[in-house]
């Protein structure tokens, strides 16, 4: 499996930090070679011209710029979602993980 590029988009970047360290600790568990990085929503399109994302997860403090990201992403081919408002409360960074990996395909 090639490794995978996930990026997490929350308000400040900050909130998510914590959830990436998990995200990463579950990875290494499972095997997987990634890179999971968290950005605040102003950088987000700085990262997505400077890097190769497979996926995107928007933390649910910014679900309302879904349509947004939606519209940016649809002609990279880079899927998105929101996290799970419970999964992100509990900082479950193996749920969303499997999250993550299930919307790149593979």
């Amino acid at each position: 499996m090639a490794k995978k590029t996930i990026m997490l988009v929350c308000s400040a970047g900050m909130s998510t930090s914590l959830l990436v360290t998990k995200m990463q600790k579950a990875a290494e568990a499972k095997g997987i070679d990634s890179d999971i990085f968290a950005v605040s929503a102003s950088d987000a399109d700085n990262n997505l011209a400077n890097k190769d994302v497979d996926v995107l997860l928007l933390g649910p403090q910014v679900r309302f710029m879904k349509a947004d990201f939606e519209k940016r992403l649809e002609p990279k081919g880079i899927p998105l979602d929101v996290i799970n408002m419970a999964d992100y409360g509990m900082m479950n960074g193996e749920k969303v993980l499997d999250q993550a990996i299930t919307l790149i395909g593979e």
